[in-house]
């Protein structure tokens, strides 16, 4: 049993992600163990939320994990802790295009039997909100709104007219938070300015938020609506990469195999104020296929790890840094000498970059014969990927799910042999295969794909 909130709104910029980590970290202070969560593939707010409770902010996405999956790797996540809080994305009942309600917060919260908290902002209007509040609960009966927390209240008289409105609306109010400067976070072309790239001011902006909430919230209330969640049937999932087959059809060495055969291979993973967007199981997963993970940060090693025999470049803001990662001349001379060698390379997004010749004409790894630059489009999306050449993670054939989120271009989008061909919004091939490295825009969750982690280890080894 784990009591548990899910903060939603009626749309994006309402005050999600302010109330949330406000709410967690308000809690923790509280001496409560708290399980931070994001719906979607946001990797952002997660920082954020594992600065306000010390815990790893975890993802659930019903789209690249699979509706089955949600309650597991909840339970995964919220394992040993007294509450959960978890953050929705977008509007409450927005998600994937053209999917009804998958991915959705709304679904998540079904999935979860968890009451929702409706923030709304109340900044421009009074008596409406209540047509608002009872539309949203009405929409679906199987979403449970407990409450509401009235965001950017502008005075005592604009509340009172708030509240008299949703008197009789059945849902109450918990909570009315008035406009604060001090708990905002600054935003950029992806989103919000991510925890590491701004450490002490995350620490007091998370601070301001916990202090808002806990003099403009009932908590007493929203614990009592957490703990009102009822049991969930399903069991915690377990990172567990089982063995696949090569595409030639010999097996991947899982764990077991290779401790049979030998150290464990020693797999570095980017991390650093440039490279910020991973999952969590993602780790979880190369260790249980037998890897020892070691971060480093291309922004200050001039060297891999001791004893590297595989590299996982994630995603992040290599525009931002373009020149201090192409000033470490040594550390960019070591990855295409691993490259070259033939060593596995899973690059996304950022790492698709930083592996190109150039970011905006500053040169980068030199690994891909392939140039990138900004640009002023959003290439946003969830994306069905098929695996177009046999690769350190996917032979080809193989479908997985995925999302893109860059407002960068690399030219040619696509190497002779390519890495995924996409069904949507177009059809079109994109990445490169090229000896062991896979790159790729293409953002993916393994937790869905196991595999993945199995195979990348398996050559490794």
């Amino acid at each position: 049993m784990v009591a548990r909130l899910v903060i939603a709104a009626p749309s994006s910029g309402a005050g999600k992600t302010t109330v949330a980590t406000g709410l967690m970290a308000a809690f923790a202070g509280r001496g409560l163990a708290v399980s931070p969560h994001k719906v979607g593939p946001d990797y952002i707010d997660p920082g954020y939320h594992a600065l306000a409770t010390g815990r790893p902010g975890r993802n659930l996405d019903a789209y690249m994990c699979g509706t089955g999956l949600i309650a597991p790797l909840f339970l995964h996540g919220a394992r040993g802790c007294d509450l959960a809080v978890v953050e929705g994305v977008m509007g409450l009942y927005d998600g994937a295009a053209d999917q009804g309600e998958l991915a959705s917060t709304a679904q998540v919260a079904k999935l979860l039997k968890a009451p929702v908290v409706l923030v709304v902002d109340a900044s421009s209007q009074s008596r409406s909100v209540a047509a608002l509040v009872h539309g949203f609960a009405s929409w679906d009966p199987e979403v449970r709104i407990g409450g509401v927390i009235l965001n950017k209240v502008a005075t005592d008289r604009h509340e009172h007219l708030l509240r008299e409105a949703l008197g009789e609306s059945g849902v109450p109010v918990l909570g009315v938070l008035r406009r604060a400067p001090a708990v905002a976070t600054p935003s950029r072309h992806l989103g919000l300015v991510p925890v590491a790239e701004r450490q002490a001011a995350a620490v007091a902006a998370v601070a301001a938020q916990a202090e808002q909430v806990l003099a403009g919230c009932d908590m007493e209330a929203l614990l009592a609506l957490a703990r009102s969640a009822p049991p969930l049937s399903a069991e915690p999932w377990v990172p567990e990469v089982g063995e696949r087959p090569h595409a030639g059809g010999s097996g991947v060495p899982t764990r077991s195999a290779l401790a049979d055969g030998g150290p464990a291979p020693v797999v570095a993973v980017a991390g650093g104020a440039a490279f910020t967007f991973s999952y969590a199981e993602h780790t979880e997963l190369l260790r249980a296929a037998g890897a020892e993970v070691v971060t480093f940060d291309p922004l200050r090693d001039e060297r891999l790890p001791e004893g590297t025999s595989g590299l996982v470049i994630g995603g992040g803001f290599p525009e931002m840094y373009g020149a201090e990662l192409s000033a470490n001349e040594p550390l960019r001379k070591a990855v295409a000498e691993l490259a070259a060698a033939g060593a596995p390379v899973a690059a996304e997004c950022a790492g698709l970059l930083y592996l190109a010749r150039s970011l905006d004409g500053t040169p980068m790894c030199g690994v891909l014969d392939a140039d990138a630059r900004m640009s002023e489009r959003l290439t946003l999306g969830y994306r069905d990927a098929v695996a177009v050449s046999d690769s350190v993670l996917a032979p080809a054939g193989a479908r997985l799910r995925g999302h893109e989120f860059h407002r960068t271009v690399i030219e040619p989008g696509a190497g002779p042999l390519a890495a995924w061909g996409l069904r949507q919004p177009e059809r079109r091939v994109e990445g490169f295969v090229q000896g062991g490295v896979h790159a790729s825009y293409v953002h993916t969750h393994w937790a869905g794909s196991p595999e993945v982690a199995a195979r990348f280890v398996g050559h490794c080894a």
